[in-house]
């Protein structure tokens, strides 16, 4: 990866486990519009790109947790907030390869932390960290810092 793309990344550092940016072997990101529609179009965008990276049989794992991470960052970041949906930074989605590691990650314009709820089969929302926890390797969150506002929330896959 060049200098440029490493620097234009480095706020996705300060979230994620202890990696080396210089080995990433692929990466691919996209800017999610203010709307639930978008987390269609973030299964898409992992499809493909999961498919330019040949791990198409992680798919099923990796499409539901980019799918509760984006339901997340809209539900309590973007769209809890109607009137600052001009002015707010849009969600983005970030997909990393590394050798043996694959990580997921959102960066939202809000500072709160996520908070998982209770894995209560019966209820109709508050299972999606559970669900990110249950799917991936591990996960995390860390807030931005500098001129930044908001978070990145992160999954890792370790590679078959």
């Amino acid at each position: 990866m060049g200098t440029k793309v490493l620097t234009m990344l480095e706020p996705l550092w300060q979230g994620f486990p202890p990696v080396d940016p210089l080995a990433v072997s692929g990466s691919a990101s996209r800017t999610l519009p203010p709307r639930y529609e978008s987390v269609r179009s973030a299964r898409a965008f992992t499809r493909e790109t999961l498919q330019g990276w040949d791990l198409d049989e992680l798919f099923d794992s990796v499409a539901l947790v980019v799918s509760e991470l984006v339901t997340n960052a809209l539900r309590h970041a973007i769209l809890a907030a109607p009137e600052h949906h001009d002015t707010a930074p849009p969600a983005r989605l970030h997909l990393m390869r590394w050798s043996s590691r694959l990580i997921c990650a959102v960066r939202d314009p809000s500072d709160d932390s996520p908070v998982a709820g209770e894995a209560d089969s019966a209820a109709e929302s508050g299972r999606g960290l559970y669900l990110v926890d249950s799917f991936s390797d591990s996960w995390g969150w860390h807030p931005l810092t500098g001129a930044s506002h908001g978070k990145i929330v992160w999954a890792l896959f370790r590679l078959p």
